[in-house]
């Protein structure tokens, strides 16, 4: 392995006296190499190593990380608190005045990287120059081969493989990755790694321009680094503002003798989108906090909170004012927040939706008692009742003595002639009033705000204005 090291040297071809300089006592040291070896034998299985200098190289002051071209001539390196340290190229300014620049121009050249952070367009820089200033990403990258060519250049007088990365752009392709993989090893490379540009959520080292597309905020100190805050990779939501004019509607309401108004704003598709509150007098603590609530309802709302989320977290919430509303729907409310988004919700929401809340409206709750039976209006609901009576109570008592009871003896339904009014004896069934047998559940409308029994913990079920239990018969205390 050392006679292979030492026989590369041969094949170095110098440019310059400096060049010719350093490559004879490359040649002594590994002929010493050689003879010393065969001499004393040899230790390690290695005599020349590049170690990865990621971290060591930015800790010595080194622009680029061993064999690595530099990143990018302004790079962003995320630290592990989050925030993110801005390091810009400090042998520019050096390269510039040796390639012959003048003072001033190297000034606006390096002020215009520093914006920028490339050198393409900067003002006074001849383009047969740009290529000194080519990186491994961003504007004038270096070509994935031109990392395998440089990598093999070097590869002949190190006895371990390279710790170096070859950068590929955020476009490359698979069919890329195999063509660069087959030249290295072509050109004898004892190992390669290949990194993707933007592979990963967070990389340790970016571009400026990846940090102005993700609009890192850079605050400037005293020190000679920037430290900007990184951003963050999470979605947030977007605020979908309504237009100039839009439609709303106002309410007016009584709460327990607490008047107030409702104005709400909706889209154009009819979806809520701000809420308006306005009770008691202005300037007053009430005034204020629901001035306030309502901006927070509103905003949350713009954001894509869904109504029914507030609804769900509002309705049955109990605190004084409470009582009888002005209503017809909302007949009564536990608080103003009760019954609020109890309107809300029968202004906005579908009634499926709302009947799983627990929010029906007057005619939606009479329709759920009575049922909708076609071509039977009231006339008629009231015609097949008294016949039903009369039948009952003609099937019972024909021919009975004057002070017999009548009524005592069940009459089977289908005894009512129901050709008489048109309805069948089914849908009369239907429609008569049953109890509800102990132990059946009752609906979601009815206990969605009934409290526990104080006595067995069993729901109460509404009775009135207030609850019974049907378990024990504990009320709670009014029925």
């Amino acid at each position: 392995m050392i006679r292979k090291h030492a026989a590369a040297t041969d094949t170095v071809r110098t440019v310059g006296t400096d060049d010719a300089r350093v490559l004879a006592v490359a040649v002594r040291e590994w002929e010493r190499a050689q003879s010393l070896g065969e001499k004393h034998g040899w230790r390690n299985a290695q005599v020349s190593l590049l170690p990865p200098t990621g971290t060591i190289g930015l800790a010595m002051d080194c622009d680029t990380t061993g064999i690595e071209p530099d990143l990018a001539l302004v790079k962003m390196k995320k630290m592990v608190g989050g925030s993110s340290m801005r390091i810009v190229n400090q042998t520019v300014p050096a390269a510039l005045r040796a390639l012959g620049y003048a003072e001033e121009t190297v000034e606006a050249i390096v002020e215009y990287i520093a914006e920028h952070g490339h050198v393409i367009d900067a003002p006074g820089l001849r383009r047969e120059h740009y290529e000194v200033f080519d990186c491994a990403i961003g504007e004038r990258a270096i070509s994935p081969m031109g990392h395998i060519r440089m990598m093999a250049a070097v590869q002949p007088f190190l006895s371990g493989a390279i710790s170096k990365t070859v950068n590929m752009s955020t476009s490359a392709t698979v069919e890329d990755v195999e063509q660069i993989y087959l030249e290295g090893w072509r050109l004898g490379l004892k190992a390669l790694a290949i990194y993707r540009d933007n592979c990963k959520v967070g990389q340790p080292l970016s571009d400026l321009r990846g940090a102005k597309k993700s609009a890192v905020a850079v605050v400037r100190g005293d020190s000679a680094v920037d430290v900007a805050v990184a951003p963050s990779d999470e979605h947030r939501p977007v605020r979908r503002r309504l237009p100039k004019i839009r439609q709303s509607q106002t309410v007016s309401f009584t709460v327990g003798g607490a008047e107030g108004y409702l104005t709400a704003g909706s889209y154009p598709d009819d979806g809520l989108g701000e809420v308006f509150i306005k009770m008691s007098k202005q300037g007053s603590t009430l005034s204020g906090v629901m001035d306030a609530f309502a901006i927070a309802v509103s905003i949350a709302l713009q954001h894509g909170v869904p109504l029914e989320t507030y609804v769900r977290k509002f309705i049955n919430m109990r605190f004084e004012p409470a009582g009888m509303t002005d209503d017809p729907d909302v007949r009564i409310a536990q608080s103003v927040m009760d019954y609020l988004f109890r309107r809300l919700a029968l202004d906005y929401l579908p009634e499926q939706t709302r009947a799983e809340l627990g929010v029906l409206s007057a005619q939606e709750r009479a329709r759920q008692l009575t049922g909708q039976y076609g071509g039977s209006g009231p006339a008629d609901t009231a015609e097949v009742a008294d016949a039903a009576d009369a039948e009952a109570a003609g099937a019972a008592g024909i021919g009975a003595a004057p002070g017999a009871t009548t009524g005592s003896v069940p009459v089977p339904v289908e005894a009512i002639h129901t050709h008489q009014v048109g309805v069948s004896a089914r849908e009369v069934r239907a429609a008569m009033p049953r109890e509800v047998p102990p132990g059946e559940s009752m609906s979601a409308q009815n206990v969605v705000d009934a409290p526990l029994c104080f006595t067995c913990g069993v729901t109460m079920r509404p009775a009135g204005s207030c609850y019974v239990c049907e378990q024990c018969g504990s009320t709670s205390g009014c029925s």
